[in-house]
C-alpha cells in the first residue's frame, strides 16, 4: 500500500523531529513545525492510518508517535532514491550539526564553571570578612606547608608585637 503525498510529508516531518528530539512527536508539534496547511485533527487521522500501516507506533494512549523500522526504511528509500551518493552527505551534515550542538553546550558549561568560580571566590572573600579569622586567611594565602609555617611565624610575630605595644 503506497502512501499519499500528505502521509509522506507527515511521516517525513515526524521522522526528522523524532531524530532531533528523541521523544514521541505530537500532532500539535507536527502541525506547528510542518507547513501542511491542515488541522491537528487531520494530522491525527493521517497518523492513525500510518499506525495501521506499520510506519509509526504510539507508546501509550496519550503519547505522540514514533517511527518504526519500516518508516526509517521508507524515509531512506524516498529521501535518497535519486542518488545513493547523497546519503553519506546527509550523514556528514547530521554529524556536523551534532558536533556544533556539542560545542555550544561545552561553551555554556565553561561559562557556567567561570560563573561558579567567581561566585565561590566572592563567597570565600565574604566569609573571611565576616569571621575575620586568621586560619581562614591562611587557607587562601597558600596551601603549601612551608608557606603555612612561614605565615604562622609571621602571625605570631605580629601578635607578640601587638601585645608589647
Amino acid at each position: 500500500m503506497s502512501l499519499t503525498e500528505r502521509q509522506e510529508k507527515i511521516l517525513n516531518s515526524l521522522i526528522i523531529e523524532y531524530i532531533d528530539l528523541a521523544e514521541p512527536i505530537s500532532s500539535k508539534l507536527l502541525n506547528k513545525k510542518s507547513s501542511l496547511g491542515v488541522s491537528p485533527a487531520t494530522i491525527r487521522n493521517e497518523l492513525q492510518k500510518l499506525t495501521q500501516q506499520g510506519y509509526i507506533i504510539q507508546p501509550h494512549t496519550s503519547a505522540g508517535r514514533i517511527p518504526t523500522q519500516k518508516a526509517y526504511r521508507y524515509f531512506i528509500e524516498i529521501k535518497f532514491s535519486s542518488s545513493l551518493e547523497e546519503f553519506p552527505n546527509f550523514i556528514e551534515k547530521e554529524i556536523e550539526l551534532a558536533r556544533q550542538k556539542i560545542e555550544n553546550e561545552l561553551e555554556l558549561a565553561q561559562e557556567l564553571i567561570k560563573s561558579l568560580t567567581d561566585i565561590s571566590i566572592t563567597l570565600s572573600y565574604r566569609k573571611i570578612q565576616d569571621k575575620n579569622s586568621v586560619f581562614e586567611i591562611l587557607k587562601i594565602i597558600g596551601p603549601s606547608r612551608t608557606t603555612y609555617d612561614k605565615n604562622i611565624s609571621l602571625i605570631n610575630e605580629l601578635i607578640e608585637g601587638l601585645e608589647n605595644f
